[in-house]
């Protein structure tokens, strides 16, 4: 099971950690342990990653075989473009998460962060044909700004990025089909907000449907206003919302700065 889900390309040596990969590194550690408090968490599958500010062919990415309540700045695995792990690490990278990563990572530039999950409202959502539908606020934040990728199986085929890429386009947000949701951000705080906002309105949009088949719909004019408005703010989202989550982590004494 391990061997057939795990990356074996060999290591390339490392230098010394810059100050920008350090904080990238606590950014990323912090958003696991979040998840962690959300129930995001599949075990020790599922991945989020961040491309390393002054190294933009290597990426971030968490230690296969950890959980994500277990994953702090350091123990984080570094890797290139080809999968090799960059660096002395111990750990070895789940194949599928690099295939998906790497996909986002080398064709979009703009996105540092990516972030994909197998929450069960996200995968709920990933089996309803009409996808995610505008019936709440936070769903309207995604409204005409979503993508759909169809299953493939297990993402372990190389080959499959190209279709992720294409399904992606110019999005930062991504329904995988029968399989679960995927965010990406110029910042991992970023991403970790598209993932918090867009599984709320999975989850809320799957009580709704569940409680009467009768759903209110805002009119096309009100679902593009919105989501004009949602993303015109003057901060980028997660500016005000990032530092407020992680002195919560903070106060609760997490280890995802070591």
């Amino acid at each position: 099971m391990a061997f057939l889900h795990t990356m074996d390309r060999g290591k390339v040596a490392d230098g010394a950690q810059s100050e920008a990969e350090k904080a990238a590194r606590i950014d990323l550690a912090a958003a696991y342990q979040l998840a962690a408090r959300q129930g995001w968490d599949d075990i020790i599958y599922t991945h989020m990653s961040v491309r390393v500010p002054d190294q933009p062919r290597h990426f971030l990415i968490n230690p296969f075989g950890l959980t994500f309540e277990e994953i702090t700045a350091s123990n984080l695995v570094k890797v290139d473009e080809d999968g090799r792990v960059v660096g002395d690490s111990p750990h070895p990278v789940n194949a599928a998460g690099f295939v998906i990563h790497s996909a986002v990572h080398q064709a979009r530039p703009d996105m540092h962060c990516v972030i994909h999950l197998h929450t069960e409202a996200g995968m709920a959502l990933s089996m309803l044909e009409e996808g995610l539908l505008p019936l709440s606020q936070h769903a309207l934040m995604f409204y005409g700004r979503i993508a759909y990728h169809d299953y493939e199986g297990i993402a372990l085929d190389m080959d499959e990025r190209q279709r992720l890429i294409r399904d992606l386009g110019e999005h930062r947000v991504m329904v995988l089909r029968n399989h679960g949701l995927l965010t990406a951000g110029g910042t991992v705080a970023e991403a970790w907000l598209r993932m918090y906002y867009l599984e709320k309105a999975a989850r809320t949009q799957l009580m709704a449907m569940a409680a009467s088949q009768r759903l209110c719909v805002p009119s096309p004019d009100v679902c593009d206003l919105t989501a004009r408005q949602h993303n015109g703010f003057e901060d980028a989202l997660g500016v005000n919302e990032w530092p407020a989550l992680l002195r919560r982590l903070d106060r609760q004494g997490s280890n995802y700065r070591e």
